[in-house]
């Protein structure tokens, strides 16, 4: 059986948290479980293992009351 050439390629979770903390406004604690199925202590864990591996992550407040902080990669470990 060969591959559709149609056939989308699928982002790992990894990938997608990162596109996801990498936009300019960043991602909110909400936004990156939605993406990854994960609850809120993995997304945690998955944030200080960017960190370990040599990610800058900022945390932004956020914009209006009520909303959980943004968070944003600023230098990646390619960038160092």
């Amino acid at each position: 059986m060969t591959k559709s050439t149609n056939q989308i390629s699928r982002e790992s979770r990894s990938q997608t948290f990162q596109r996801l903390l990498s936009r300019k406004s960043g991602a909110n604690l909400t936004t990156l479980q939605k993406a990854t199925g994960w609850q809120a202590h993995s997304v945690r864990a998955a944030l200080s293992k960017f960190r370990k591996a040599g990610f800058v992550i900022d945390k932004v407040p956020p914009k209006s009351e009520g909303r959980g902080s943004a968070y944003r990669i600023v230098v990646t470990p390619e960038a160092k």
